[in-house]
């Protein structure tokens, strides 16, 4: 599928989006490239009966972080394992983030993904008895669930919920 890059004169960074359980292929396709890149993998225990395997997943499920080069960005197509790229516009907040990234991933110590989600951030439950149900956040430093705006009276109904059951909407 031909995809296009936004135009760049000169080598920048990109938030590539893999398709799903692609990212140690792309990945390798960049290394044989020769495009820096970032694949930040965590260390995951899974148990099965009695018997515990280790294995190393990515930290950010079908993302790759490369720097491209203007005159060679085509060549991440040619596997077909990418579903877009975006360009990264602070690159140097990015690049900041990305050595703290690294460290967690270094230190062995255990991390897990946490949306960033801020109070009135629209949302939808992304499964259960409330399947498909629009809300907001309530208050994320100490998430209770959402509200589920009733308009007309001016009142909200607060639902209790997980945030891991929530999906961001934009």
């Amino acid at each position: 599928m031909a995809q296009h890059l936004p135009d760049f004169s000169e080598p920048r960074w990109f938030v590539c989006h893999t398709k799903p359980r692609c990212e140690k292929k792309f990945s390798a396709l960049l290394t044989r490239e020769k495009f820096p890149h970032q694949l930040p993998l965590i260390q995951s225990v899974r148990r099965y009966g009695t018997q515990k395997k280790t294995f190393t997943k990515p930290l950010f499920p079908s993302y790759v972080f490369a720097r491209l080069e203007p005159e060679r960005k085509t060549r991440i197509y040619q596997q077909d394992l990418l579903v877009r790229a975006l360009l990264i516009e602070n690159e140097a907040v990015f690049l900041r983030q990305l050595e703290a990234v690294k460290l967690i991933c270094a230190s062995g110590l255990e991390a897990a993904l946490h949306p960033l989600i801020k109070k009135g951030t629209h949302v939808k439950v992304r499964g259960g008895p409330l399947h498909g149900l629009e809300g907001y956040v309530d208050d994320p430093t100490n998430p209770q669930g959402i509200i589920v705006s009733v308009d007309v009276l001016q009142q909200g109904l607060l639902v209790r919920l997980p945030l891991e059951s929530l999906q961001l909407l934009h």
